[in-house]
């Protein structure tokens, strides 16, 4: 392949040896001959090759692969299945978290999710492909990506496998970099960083959406800050459905306006990480007074949904969820309604503790 001499995305680089590494890997070289934008619905580069280098060019994410591979991709098909299970993310992100990485030369790069192999190509181009390891589960994914690297003339250490238990037998690295949404940090991922290490990775501890996450190693524990949204497709072990819920639940009563939930913003959903573990919550802002709010714990099966002005909101299971929800949200006013950039996460081989301010500020759950 012939390098080009300009690339559009050069300003989402975060400096001049980043640009130069996008212009030895540029995107196009790892986006599949068809796949799909929510702008341009499917884009096939024979069909029409316009459309597809336009998406290419663009600040968005796509999507290569649907429901594991099991669904074809069509112009339709990625709003029928609610699984899209891989990408090309968007350039914009792909840069926040590089820069977030912030590898050293010479360091050594555990990438979990190989996708497309353009990030695994970008840091070859900025580290040497002698650096790199990228794990994917997906044998079809990793094949594709294998593919594009070839070409592109790179050759970083390609393993097949899941993310979540890193790679032992290669480690200590010194920057373990996640491509995939987690909701907990492997603690696998920081017995394999040397200490003073960094782990970078898009974490959705709670509802829908995600955040940037840099954590630093100190040896048996990682702590570390969020630095803004993200949105992945989560890691295949972190994947988490949602219930099915019939008409036998039991009438719920709100002592909290819904809406005081629902658009409290993500300083609520740090505290909720804290206060409710295990808890997914999810809100939606409606039209007018239709927002609403519901609640689930997989592990007991317990369930509630309150939809201010609407009389079908209801729970069910022996968790009172709903209460433990107003209780956590009253904790979190009483503190002051501290946004998310007051927050911090700390992960060892307890688990991952949030905490408010400090590390040595941990959160404890709300009692029952």
């Amino acid at each position: 392949m012939v390098e080009p001499e300009q690339n559009p995305l050069e300003e989402f680089a975060p400096n001049a040896e980043w640009a130069a590494a996008l212009r030895a890997a540029p995107r196009e070289w790892f986006v599949p001959d068809v796949a799909w934008t929510v702008e341009d619905g499917l884009i096939d580069r024979h069909a029409d090759p316009q459309t597809w280098q336009a998406a290419v060019a663009r600040d968005d994410a796509i999507v290569t692969q649907i429901d594991d591979g099991h669904t074809a991709l069509t112009s339709e098909s990625p709003w029928r299945t609610p699984s899209w299970t891989s990408s090309c993310s968007a350039p914009n992100m792909v840069f926040d978290f590089l820069r977030l990485l912030d590898p050293y030369s010479g360091d050594r790069v555990l990438e979990v999710g190989t996708g497309t192999g353009w990030t695994a190509a970008l840091l070859s181009a900025y580290l040497g492909a002698q650096q790199v390891t990228s794990i994917e589960v997906d044998e079809q994914v990793a094949a594709q990506a294998k593919k594009h690297l070839d070409g592109a003339g790179f050759a970083p250490r390609l393993l097949v496998g899941d993310g979540a238990i890193g790679d032992p037998d290669g480690a200590p690295f010194d920057r373990v970099h996640a491509t995939c949404s987690v909701r907990t940090i492997p603690y696998a991922w920081v017995e394999q960083t040397r200490p003073g290490g960094v782990i970078v990775a898009p974490w959705i501890p709670h509802r829908s959406g995600g955040y940037k996450l840099r954590l630093t190693v100190t040896g048996a524990a990682a702590v570390g800050r969020l630095y803004g949204a993200a949105a992945f497709m989560p890691l295949r072990g972190h994947r988490i459905g949602f219930p099915a819920v019939g008409r036998d639940r039991e009438e719920l009563l709100c002592k909290v306006d819904p809406r005081r939930i629902a658009r409290a913003g993500p300083g609520l959903d740090l505290a909720l990480t804290a206060l409710l573990p295990g808890v997914v919550v999810q809100d939606v802002r409606g039209t007018g007074e239709a927002d609403r709010v519901s609640a689930w714990d997989p592990e007991s099966g317990s369930w509630a949904l309150a939809v201010h002005g609407n009389p079908h909101g209801g729970s069910v299971g022996p968790r009172d969820l709903w209460r433990e929800l107003e209780r956590a949200y009253l904790t979190w006013v009483g503190w002051g309604e501290p946004p998310a950039d007051r927050f911090g996460l700390t992960v060892d081989a307890v688990g991952q503790h949030v905490w408010l301010d400090s590390p040595d500020n941990q959160i404890t759950e709300v009692a029952r």
